[in-house]
């Protein structure tokens, strides 16, 4: 008879980003917990027997007492056991989130920290065998030690569970703490486990050829860098085969936009209907690089749909230091400027032409000028 777990890892509950604002941060915050949640609806519907966490559940030893209980509150909900495995963010040494008061007082039964390296029944014919991170830079990797036990090949199904970078992805293939995959290559080739669980990379990896070691990737996306965020992954092992599906739970998106040039107001348009045709804006970072060059009024234009746009998104980085903004004479004759103003005006637009370290500033100046002169019109 198969088996049925859920692969999950990185939830880094108590996690913020210095880029959300308060009320976005606490939407971030809550779709974290949302997400396990959804994991316990995701084990009801695949029908699941128990969940492995490989490694980073909090962001820190050091979160607070309040997300400390609404993580135990959330897994409360989850009808099967759930197993959690301590990793470089949240390691199980004697500052342990795992030992606080908080977490052991309201931890529910079905709930298990692995510790050590011992083989765990979790079913009649299935086990599980961890490598816990003990100290936040250990000296050799965790995984070491759990390879070297495994000295015979089991006669139930034995599950590897690990958190940690691997060789195929650093130059650095020898730093402490690296997984070789070789190595986990040659304990699935010989029999001695059947799947390997990993946790860090946030992105949903395959590694090897056998499609039986994987990073289950984070349930909320992080960072633009993560090629395949917001996933876990649902493992079925059916004698001695494994296969697995990937579910789409996270509700975060981090859009990067890359180069975007504006030259005209056409090319400004476009970038407008672009970003109101994101879904989910309130749940997206974005990210662009403006290159071009505009009039003085087109990029007052541009300027107040973007003051629209970083209202509704979750947050923005928007990067205008290559877009040259040149006045022209239309922008200002028919404002009537005179005296000290003329003067200044031209002072600004000298500034800006001459390209220097200052003419950022100067545009500015121009931009305020020529809104209140409006404004007072």
């Amino acid at each position: 008879m198969g088996i049925c777990f859920l692969h999950t890892s990185d939830w880094q509950l108590g996690m913020t980003r210095h880029f959300l604002s308060d009320g976005a941060q606490e939407r971030y915050t809550q779709a974290r917990f949302d997400a396990i949640r959804a994991m316990g609806r995701i084990v009801k519907e695949e029908k699941c027997q128990f969940i492995l966490v490989c490694g980073d559940t909090f962001e820190s030893n050091q979160v607070d007492r309040k997300t400390v209980s609404r993580a135990l509150e959330a897994l409360k909900d989850i009808p099967v056991p759930v197993y959690l495995l301590p990793g470089n963010h949240d390691p199980l040494n004697a500052a342990s989130v795992y030992h606080s008061s908080t977490f052991t007082d309201k931890k529910p039964s079905h709930v298990c920290v692995i510790e050590n390296s011992d083989p765990i029944k979790v079913l009649d014919e299935v086990e599980i065998v961890g490598a816990p991170w003990l100290s936040k830079r250990p000296a050799i990797n965790p995984v070491d030690e759990v390879l070297r036990a495994l000295n015979s090949s089991p006669s139930v199904t034995r599950i590897c569970i690990a958190h940690g970078g691997v060789d195929q992805f650093t130059p650095d293939k020898e730093a402490p703490g690296i997984i070789p995959v070789a190595a986990l290559e040659k304990v699935l080739e010989e029999g001695k486990i059947h799947y390997v669980a990993l946790g860090d990379r946030h992105s949903l990896t395959s590694l090897g050829s056998s499609e039986r070691i994987w990073y289950s990737g984070t349930p909320e996306s992080t960072d633009f860098s993560e090629l395949q965020s917001g996933f876990v992954q649902v493992v079925e092992i059916d004698e001695g085969r494994v296969y697995t599906k990937a579910i789409q739970i996270g509700q975060w998106q981090f859009m990067e936009m890359g180069r975007v040039d504006l030259n005209t107001s056409e090319d400004i348009e476009a970038l407008r209907k672009t970003l109101e045709g994101v879904e989910r804006k309130e749940l997206t970072v974005i990210r662009m690089n403006l290159f071009g060059a505009l009039s003085l009024s087109l990029f007052g234009k541009l300027e107040r749909d973007l003051i629209v746009v970083k209202d509704v998104f979750g947050a923005c980085d928007i990067r205008d230091n290559e877009l040259l903004v040149i006045p022209e004479d239309i922008d200002f004759t028919s404002l009537g400027f005179s005296g000290f103003a003329e003067t200044t005006v031209k002072k600004l637009r000298d500034q800006m032409n001459e390209g220097k370290e200052d003419s950022i500033a100067a545009r500015d100046a121009l931009m305020l000028l020529l809104q209140l002169t409006k404004e007072a019109a």
